[in-house]
């Protein structure tokens, strides 16, 4: 648990100093960073996906893509089941309690966002067993840096939520950790290539988000995430089916 309890620790740390940041802030400059901030959140999340999407085959060289039709129907179902359940409007209602606790104005979406992109990556699921499994935390303790750095930008624009998302990678990191042993056999190759892609996707998402042209609602995509799982019960289904 090492790996995640500094990870947690970085989180918090930059959070805390993107608040300070955010004080000094005007409106002018606040925009303009959030922009930017939604550029580089859109270009790890197009990184992410051509890395998951894209092989090169060594015979011939040439590029191939896969997961098109995969990712399509994670996320349109993810998305209909996310807005049945109502995450958004859940989320929504909580963050408005905290917020005005705290007298911080949109906690939801700073909590919301800031969770998907620590938790979302190649990163956190190998650094994460690696953690568990051998005792390893370099992954994790690089994961740590980057995220350090991204909570300062994001909590100087948008504040509290980001500092409370350190939470999330606690318990999120923290679980993968513990159960290692039982998922290391399981969140390997395709699957865990499958899950990055699909959240990479809804990183993509929040940082189309952060333009205010359109507005995903992307804590109810969150169930897309869990979808990859099915894909070899479903695959074993047909198998049996038409044996």
């Amino acid at each position: 648990m090492t790996g995640t309890f500094v990870n947690t620790a970085a989180v918090a740390a930059g959070g805390c100093i993107g608040l300070l940041l955010k004080r000094g802030l005007s409106e002018r400059m606040e925009k303009t960073v959030t922009a930017m901030l939604g550029v580089a959140t859109c270009v790890i999340g197009a990184n992410g996906l051509i890395t998951t999407m894209i092989s090169t085959d060594p015979a011939t060289g040439r590029l191939s893509s896969s997961g098109e039709l995969l990712l399509l129907v994670c996320l349109a179902v993810g998305s209909v089941i996310g807005e049945a359940l109502g995450i958004e409007e859940w989320l929504g209602g909580l963050g408005e309690r905290i917020e005005k606790r705290l007298h911080a104005g949109d906690f939801s979406r700073g909590f919301i966002s800031a969770s998907i992109l620590f938790c979302v990556g190649a990163m956190t699921i190998i650094g994460s067993l690696n953690d568990g499994l051998y005792g390893d935390s370099s992954v994790l303790l690089v994961k740590s840096a980057l995220d350090f750095i991204a909570a300062i930008i994001l909590a100087s624009t948008l504040g509290w939520g980001v500092l409370f998302a350190a939470a999330t990678v606690l318990v999120y990191q923290g679980a993968l950790t513990l159960s290692a042993g039982l998922l290391a056999p399981v969140l390997t190759g395709v699957l865990r290539d499958n899950i990055c892609m699909v959240g990479y996707a809804v990183v993509l998402c929040i940082g189309i988000n952060f333009f205010g042209v359109v507005r995903i609602r992307t804590a109810n995509l969150l169930p897309a995430l869990l979808l990859p799982a099915l894909v070899p019960v479903w695959e074993s289904l047909v198998q049996w089916l038409f044996a």
